[in-house]
């Protein structure tokens, strides 16, 4: 069998407000209690996977998780500005209802180009798919046959996704990240990855 670097990817616990659908972007939202307990979960998921690293987004609502996760394996998690969420930009903290009052025709717009249109002040997929992918790259590199630990978010975690099956970003909401969830992918030394785990 070819030696494979395991990245045990992962989406922050649930945060508060999450009864309505909205974009926190990269403002710095808080756990709810039930999304401390998902980390803890997650802790004796994951006892027996012998992570030696832990990468995650600096944003509190991962290294809070990983700082859980990581007391199981005695490691430092490494925190990365890279791994935050999607910058959206002005619509940063809005519920998906109030974008679409208020912004009807950019909702729209984004709606009809996903990959490319970019809400005022934001990234767009490009953008996030060149800050993130750059790092789970030399994390891959560094731990060569090791099994890591991110840390991310929704729209980071599917970028990771999309580019480990070679799917189109337009992809983006064709896959499911809950919060807590667990995904596993394989990378192999000829470049190949496999996701052995979606959204789990």
């Amino acid at each position: 069998m070819t030696p494979h670097t395991r990245i045990h990817l992962i989406r922050h616990g649930q945060v508060a407000g999450y009864t309505q659908p909205r974009y926190n972007g990269q403002a710095d939202v808080a756990l709810t209690d039930y999304g401390v307990g998902q980390y803890h979960q997650l802790k004796k998921r994951l006892a027996e996977t012998g992570i030696s690293a832990c990468y995650t987004s600096d944003l509190s609502r991962c290294t809070t998780g990983a700082g859980i996760i990581c007391r199981e394996f005695g490691i430092e998690p490494v925190a990365r500005p890279e791994l935050r969420e999607l910058n959206i930009g002005v619509w940063e903290g809005l519920t998906w209802q109030e974008i679409q009052e208020n912004w009807p025709d950019g909702w729209q717009a984004r709606l009809a180009d996903l990959v490319n249109y970019r809400v005022p002040g934001g990234e767009n997929l490009l953008d996030l798919g060149a800050r993130v992918m750059p790092v789970i790259n030399e994390i891959v590199e560094r731990h060569k046959g090791q099994n890591v630990l991110v840390v991310a978010h929704g729209g980071v975690n599917r970028i990771i996704l999309l580019n480990a099956i070679g799917a189109p970003l337009a992809g983006l909401f064709n896959i499911e990240q809950a919060y807590g969830c667990l995904n596993i992918i394989d990378y192999y030394a000829d470049d190949r990855a496999t996701v052995k785990l979606l959204n789990g």
